[in-house]
């Protein structure tokens, strides 16, 4: 049974850290600022003071020891990192979760965060949330539905996603746990101890920058590893700033998607709003959803 961390109530402390890729210091300002305004407290990590010369928010060092030092303090409630990028998958091996299966919090990110995400719901069954980043806030602030839907998932509301079907939807009404994220990271995690066992999970999809053949790749990947095999169901997120080869690839991304699961009979719904865009609504990793897929309208419900 999935370990639930405690949702946050006012007067709790949210660290703020960037475990992968280098952010610099304004773009967590609005995160901050809103944050304090629903009355918590906030910990900045050094890693947002913007001083690395690379592409990482600091040495493989640096990273891991803000991050372990968060996850160690118990007075720190939820971690919301900066973004994504690449970098967690240097790091994971070196974290130590002792402390944190014995005081869980909610770890708060998306994209290379996938790793972070899959890695402590395999190994200690603890859910988190996949969800926008510090770095995002500003732009949240012109979607009020998207920041309410995070400040809801934070505190423990649940979720209910109401989304336009597709033609290439398949029909039917199942529940299971949700597991997922960025189909790259999903990948590349396969064969180490950070990989998910998919068997009767709700499982969620999304990239961006991708060409068509490694996006088909990589799903072919999840295929023969197994990964697909026993799905309760699939839903594809936005696959934004796609790319083709100067010999096209010949398929859309939707057909790319139906043909890889095309031996399988679990229900599949297209054009959900996860992504790395603005259209990122929070999902909990490890939680329980039901996904009924309509003629009409399609649903992701948390229960």
């Amino acid at each position: 049974m999935t370990v639930i961390p405690p949702y946050l109530q006012p007067g709790n402390t949210i660290g703020i850290t960037c475990p992968a890729g280098f952010m610099a210091p304004g773009k967590a300002a609005a995160c901050i600022q809103i944050l304090q305004s629903w009355g918590y407290e906030v910990m900045v990590g050094k890693t947002l003071t913007g001083i690395s010369d690379n592409y990482f928010s600091g040495t493989d060092e640096e990273r891991t020891e803000e991050l372990q030092a968060m996850l160690d303090d118990k007075h720190i409630h939820a971690i919301v990192f900066g973004r994504g990028g690449y970098g967690v998958g240097r790091i994971i091996d070196q974290l130590n979760f002792k402390k944190f299966c014995k005081y869980p919090k909610w770890l708060v990110g998306y994209s290379d965060i996938t790793v972070l995400h899959n890695h402590i719901l395999t190994n200690y069954g603890i859910a988190s949330l996949h969800a926008p980043m510090a770095g995002a806030f500003s732009e949240m602030q012109q979607e009020p539905f998207y920041l309410s839907a995070w400040k809801d998932a934070i505190e423990g509301r649940k979720a209910k996603y109401t989304f336009e079907t597709h033609p290439l939807n398949r029909k039917a009404d199942v529940s299971g746990i949700l597991t997922g994220g960025n189909l790259s990271l999903l990948s590349n995690i396969i064969g180490s101890s950070s990989e998910v066992d998919t068997k009767n999970k709700i499982l969620f999809i999304e990239d961006i920058g991708e060409y068509y053949y490694k996006i088909d790749r990589m799903l072919y990947q999840l295929k023969r590893s197994g990964q697909l095999k026993k799905l309760a169901g699939l839903v594809v997120g936005g696959f934004t700033d796609m790319k083709d080869t100067e010999r096209p690839f010949g398929k859309p991304l939707e057909q790319i998607i139906k043909d890889a699961v095309a031996a399988y009979s679990f229900p599949v719904c297209f054009n959900f709003p996860v992504s790395h865009t603005l259209k990122n609504v929070p999902l909990k990793v490890g939680v329980r959803y039901r996904l009924k897929v309509g003629s009409k309208t399609c649903h992701l419900i948390e229960m």
